[in-house]
């Protein structure tokens, strides 16, 4: 079942020859849930992360490239291939690479306990901190009831996401206009519609109760595109939250403090600053 992680003890995962400097230095990141290959990912904002954030392993856990929507029509900017690009080259500089398939990338689950390149494909993979805490890596569909029993209403609810998300592109377009953050129709929605608010409630108990019978103290997961961090009946439940809505990755530090990073807040922070630069009056003097 699991391969252990205790860190590559590289320091912020990059050989002692790197230039590059990072704004946050970490043990460990968890991404899930870019879908890489559809026109919701926020490829910009996460190559935003990877440049300020540097870390001895990065779990990739699951719907990574969506393979379910580059069967029906290709998409596949520029930006999409620098992510890719982007944790290759990490890989190079020293970072350990693990992806754990979910579905959305699911023809990757036949290559288990293999390596493309850098990248380790593991199934379960189990995860130790820095202070010794161990825990379950899973992307989480396995726990998705609509996914197991109804394979057919997960696609259509797939192609109701997809509508939602295109339609968060000419709102927030208006937002930045005003100099307003960005803000997703499809995750306020999520949250407000009662059956959505308990479905994420069910899972997370799901998750933590499974998560139990490995013998560990905390489950990482993506999935439902919910970052959380909760104590579930003395297991630590994390959600890593995606890169289509929310923009947030699940990060250890050294001392394997685990924390969720919302990195729209720094992004739009960083841009809003650079707005106010640009557009700073001329001040004229005279003699």
């Amino acid at each position: 079942m699991s391969e252990k992680s205790t860190g590559s003890g590289v320091s912020g995962g990059s050989n002692s020859g790197d230039e590059e400097q990072f704004d946050f230095k970490l043990r460990t990141i968890f991404i899930s849930d870019i879908h890489l290959g559809t026109r919701g990912c926020q490829a910009e904002v996460l190559l935003d992360f990877l440049k300020h954030c540097n870390a001895d392993t990065y779990y990739l856990v699951g719907d990574i490239v969506d393979g379910w929507r580059l069967k029906k029509s290709w998409y596949w900017p520029r930006a999409h291939n620098d992510v890719v690009q982007k944790l290759l080259r990490k890989a190079r500089k020293g970072s350990r690479i693990v992806y754990v398939p979910g579905n959305h990338d699911e023809f990757l689950r036949h290559y288990f306990d293999l390596s493309f390149g850098d990248v380790e494909i593991k199934n379960n993979p189990i995860h130790v901190t820095a202070d010794g805490k161990r825990y379950l890596v899973i992307h989480g569909d396995q726990y998705d009831n609509v996914m197991l029993y109804s394979r057919w209403l997960a696609f259509l609810g797939d192609n109701t996401y997809e509508m939602l998300l295109l339609l968060n592109g000419p709102i927030n377009r208006v937002r930045r206009w005003f100099g307003l953050s960005h803000w997703s129709l499809s995750q306020y929605l999520k949250l407000k519609v009662k059956n959505a608010v308990n479905f994420i409630s069910s899972f997370e108990h799901v998750v933590a109760a499974d998560a139990k019978h490995h013998h560990v103290d905390g489950v990482v997961c993506g999935h439902i595109h919910h970052a959380e961090i909760r104590d579930i009946d003395g297991l630590t439940y994390c959600n890593d939250g995606d890169w289509v809505e929310s923009c947030t990755a699940l990060v250890e530090h050294m001392d394997g403090k685990m924390e969720i990073m919302n990195w729209l807040d720094h992004y739009n922070k960083r841009l809003l600053a650079e707005r106010r630069t640009n557009e700073e009056p001329v001040q004229l003097k005279f003699g």
